[in-house]
């Protein structure tokens, strides 16, 4: 079998997941990298061994300099996964690029006329699919075991969680807690229904706490370009009810900054036969013989992000070698920013928002 060259566009911090991800695949070798921070860049180069004859700040320079690139991660912020996911495919290469696909539906509908002009894979970085607690859930819903879905309640909120650098500024994110974080869990909640469509939303979005200006602490995820001087003109809580075709429903939370006891993230679905929670353990509810019963998991069926991302960057691979259909294309992602951008517009209005 063939050794697929990679390259990676914007080597900040979700783009250690990929190099990794290529490094452990015995079917890749991570080729080349290109960021537009020259220092990072060559920081970058020689912690995961990229010659730096091999390393760009221009991604147009790259994909001519080496036409022998087969696949692509584009890792940069949000407002250029269009240009530079656009960019690989139209040089032939096959992509990954993580999410949100773009900023809104236009550009995300731009980048899947791309991948099907060029006949190129384009694969869309939403993980949670690829989770032992997804999997486990799954096989339970394509045995009928949970019956209708029909509701669902999704949440990822944050107590001091905006990751500030690029995040934080609309510009280059195109939003906060709601394209950031939200995204993660309203696609999780589709896949998991039969990815039924979407027709109409109400939304609200609010601007109350910001980064949280003066607090000192503040855990989990950074920018690799954080300052104490960010722009911060994002939301910083979204709250959205997201109606489908079939009349399943879904109610969405998702926060950066929110005065709660502590971090939260949980998915919720409900059935006519079974309901179910993931938070991260698998929890089963049902009812059997005229009881109504628990059922629990071993730790194997946990949310694990280490094993996801691999999970993810295996099934790119193989995909891109022509050995399986995937699962996270293009399609999908052009449907979640339709979403995303009905959520927007309908808290800008005030109104639902028919998509």
């Amino acid at each position: 079998m063939r050794i697929l060259k990679a390259a990676v566009i914007g080597v900040g911090g979700i783009s250690h997941e990929h190099i990794t991800g290529y490094q452990n695949n015995p079917n890749t070798e991570v080729y080349a990298f290109c960021d537009i921070n020259e220092q990072r860049l060559y920081e970058k180069a020689d912690r995961y061994g990229v010659p730096h004859e091999r390393c760009f700040t221009d991604k147009d320079e790259m994909l001519r300099a080496l036409p022998e690139i087969d696949i692509v991660s584009v890792t940069t912020w949000n407002s250029a996964h269009a240009e530079c996911t656009i960019a690989a495919l139209n040089a032939g290469k096959d992509v990954i690029c993580e999410k949100p696909m773009a900023l809104n539906a236009e550009q995300a509908a731009e980048m899947q006329a791309a991948a099907e002009r060029n006949g190129r894979l384009l694969q869309i970085g939403f993980v949670r699919r690829f989770g032992n607690d997804c999997r486990t859930v799954k096989d339970f819903i394509d045995a009928g075991d949970f019956g209708e879905l029909y509701y669902a309640k999704a949440t990822y909120l944050r107590r001091n969680g905006n990751p500030g650098g690029w995040f934080g500024d609309k510009s280059r994110s195109g939003g906060g807690p709601l394209i950031d974080l939200g995204v993660h869990v309203i696609d999780l909640v589709r896949y998991l229904m039969g990815k039924p469509m979407p027709v109409s939303v109400y939304a609200a979005t609010f601007q109350k706490l910001f980064n949280r200006p003066g607090i000192v602490t503040s855990g989990g995820w950074h920018a690799a370009d954080r300052a104490q001087n960010d722009v911060c003109d994002v939301e910083d809580l979204a709250t959205a009810l997201i109606r489908f075709d079939n009349g399943a429903v879904l109610s969405i939370e998702a926060a950066f900054s929110l005065n709660l006891e502590h971090d939260e993230g949980d998915i919720q679905l409900f059935g006519t036969k079974a309901g179910c929670k993931l938070d991260p353990q698998v929890k089963i509810y049902t009812q059997m013989n005229n009881y109504l019963v628990n059922v629990g998991f071993d730790n194997d069926t946990a949310l694990s992000f280490r094993g996801l991302f691999q999970n993810e960057m295996d099934h790119f691979i193989d995909c891109a070698l022509g050995n399986t259909a995937c699962i996270a294309p293009a399609e999908d992602g052009v449907v979640l920013m339709k979403i995303l951008d009905a959520c927007y517009e309908s808290a800008r209005t005030g109104h639902e928002v028919l998509i």
